[in-house]
């Protein structure tokens, strides 16, 4: 394979990226500015970019589901914070060596370190307790998730990008690319260019962007899981497993071209959850699938049930009892204003009456 050098590109500064074969050379500052003498971090803004628009799907599609969105947002947002804690634990747990002499280490997540399958495992374990509390139907709501996952994952992987992270082995394919972060963290984590299963890895020649591999794979699955829920979803859950299987399928052999993956021994921790992830996924779509088949017309979506339609029917008055409260508060505030505009703000002195009297006298 050709050096990125004998490509073009003989030194490469630490925030420098290149994609050889398409002629591409840009500088990527990771901080996008410092706030109060605080560095704020691309990768941060870019996570946090992917969750709103996955809650502005979520919100928007609620509906469509037979959810009520006001008892959904306490799951919603107890989801994040469990896809947060569940992401930086799950990183943190395979590279214990990382932290275990400056355990404080655990809470910087600016450069990086969330894992997304343990905060799969965190938004489901958080949102799901929360939706059985504020009784959200828990299939729905995950049949909408799903989408959800697949809209933040294809997004947040550009903060993978701006952090010079998630790339594969040596390539000289179209999208190959490297960078001065991913030479020197190459050259420094295999100073005798030997990975683990045996195979070789030179910093010098540009490597597999995984990263974007998966953000397409991601946005891609989100596009066809939204058209499923809009048009052909069968049965509450389908949703959820459909991402099961996509997403497993995709990172399987994503991350079998990965240098950066958490290991135990030899084994990739997420190259074998997503097969199995994957497999339990598809063998359940089909069974679920057959089954309501089965059933005919016995099988009713949850939007299409006596309970679902009842909760958004008051959920609707509810919001029409605000709108007129509001309205009607607007209303006098408008005419109080009309009524204080039209009060005079002071009383004129009367002008004192001529006196007949004065007048004679003074003849």
């Amino acid at each position: 394979m050709q050096t990125v050098a004998e490509m073009g590109y003989a030194s490469l500064d630490q925030d420098e990226i290149v994609f050889p074969n398409l002629g591409i050379d840009i500088h990527v500052d990771p901080t996008a500015f410092t706030l109060f003498g605080m560095k704020i971090q691309w990768y941060a803004i870019i996570i946090v970019c992917g969750l709103l628009l996955a809650m502005l799907y979520a919100y928007k599609n609620m509906r469509r589901v037979g959810i009520d969105a006001d008892r959904a947002t306490d799951a919603i947002i107890g989801g994040i914070l469990g896809a947060l804690v569940g992401a930086r634990a799950y990183y943190v747990i395979f590279n214990w060596e990382m932290y275990k002499d400056n355990p404080i280490e655990v809470f910087n997540t600016r450069e990086g370190g969330l894992a997304v399958f343990g905060g799969l495992i965190g938004a489901v374990i958080v949102g799901g307790i929360i939706c059985r509390i504020r009784k959200v139907k828990f299939l729905p709501m995950m049949d909408l998730c799903g989408v959800g996952f697949l809209i933040g994952q294809g997004i947040g992987r550009w903060g993978n990008f701006m952090n010079q992270e998630a790339f594969g082995i040596n390539t000289n394919s179209l999208f190959a690319m490297s960078g001065g972060k991913v030479q020197h963290w190459i050259a420094a984590t295999y100073p005798d260019g030997m990975l683990d299963n045996g195979s070789t890895i030179d910093p010098m020649v540009a490597v597999h962007p995984c990263f974007l591999y998966e953000s397409a794979w991601c946005l891609t699955g989100a596009l066809l899981l939204a058209i499923t829920l809009k048009k052909w979803r069968k049965f509450d859950g389908q949703i959820i497993l459909m991402y099961m299987a996509w997403y497993g399928l995709g990172r399987f052999f994503i991350e079998g071209i990965r240098t950066d993956s958490l290991m135990i021994g030899k084994l990739r921790v997420s190259q074998a959850l997503a097969a199995v992830i994957c497999a339990v996924s598809v063998v359940l779509l089909i069974v679920f699938l057959l089954k309501v088949r089965r059933m005919g017309r016995d099988y009713v979506l949850y939007v299409d049930t006596k309970e679902s339609k009842a909760l958004l029917a008051e959920a609707d008055k509810h919001a029409e009892e605000y709108a007129a409260q509001k309205a009607a508060k607007k209303q006098a505030k408008s005419a109080s204003a009309a009524q204080t505009a039209d009060t005079p703000s002071g009383t004129e002195t009367d002008k004192p009456e001529d006196n007949p009297a004065e007048e004679e006298n003074d003849g």
